[in-house]
């Protein structure tokens, strides 16, 4: 399996997942354009892309898909609930249901997982390729610890840690919105993505990328800082990791 977060933050968020027979969409929140151009650079044509999965419908997050369906005819695996706020959003659309909370493309499978969001719906993902394993969750104020069996000793962790509360407390949002962020149904703080990262990383644990970072209420040092914190608390070592970016793809992770 092959990972690449091509956009990640406040402004449009997507990433690439490969196998040597699948290629897959998380989201897509930034321009058509941006996306099919990073695809062009990694040697992939859009065509190419097998589905599409989508998290909530947040403009960030669904922004380009209208464009890049009507080009490509790509099918998006969606909830119940996701398929019918899509369709208010970009009409009728070639879609997937999941049953059982599970959906087989070609040799992925793909699990989803509740989030708390002020999205109707909102979901992360288990990705699975065999032995293979990717977590991507982002917009969520909470994790429910009934998920974190599951979530332990993933290959690949990409989970949101989108502000840090003293910069968000003492930054330009005014009162209602900062309440918003750090609610329950807001956005994981970086203390609250170190923590969980703490509890999931086992043996298995290859990479972790840290996204949906907010361009006003956080930093890259901000976010390491605070790992480094944790690891240090929970006498955890672990090195392998890097950042998303708004407008500049991360490396090509393999696991």
């Amino acid at each position: 399996m092959k990972v690449c977060l091509l956009s990640s933050g406040s402004k449009g968020n997507s990433c690439l997942v490969c196998t040597d027979n699948t290629k897959i969409l998380i989201d897509l929140g930034t321009t058509s354009q941006y996306v099919c151009n990073e695809l062009d650079k990694l040697g992939i044509n859009p065509k190419e892309i097998d589905a599409i999965l989508i998290t909530h419908t947040h403009v960030d997050h669904i922004s380009g898909i209208k464009t890049f369906i009507k080009k490509y005819h790509t099918k998006i695996y969606v909830t119940e609930t996701l398929k019918e706020l899509l369709e208010k959003e970009i009409g009728s659309f070639d879609y997937e249901l999941y049953q059982d909370k599970k959906a087989i493309i070609n040799d992925l499978e793909i699990n989803y997982i509740k989030t708390s969001h002020d999205a109707e719906g909102s979901i992360g993902f288990i990705i699975n390729e065999g032995k293979k394993s990717l977590v991507y969750i982002t917009d969520t104020g909470y994790i429910n610890r009934r998920y974190f069996e599951r979530l332990s000793n993933k290959n690949l962790y990409i989970l949101e840690s989108n502000h840090d509360v003293y910069m968000l407390k003492n930054g330009p949002y005014p009162y209602f919105l900062q309440q918003r962020v750090v609610g329950d149904k807001g956005h994981l703080s970086n203390e609250q993505a170190s923590n969980y990262l703490c509890e999931w990383i086992g043996k298995n644990t290859k990479m972790v990328v840290f996204a949906h970072l907010s361009e006003k209420n956080n930093t890259p040092e901000k976010v390491i800082e605070m790992f480094n914190e944790k690891m240090v608390e929970n006498n955890i070592k672990f090195t392998k990791y890097i950042l998303g970016k708004q407008n500049e793809p991360t490396e090509v992770i393999e696991i």
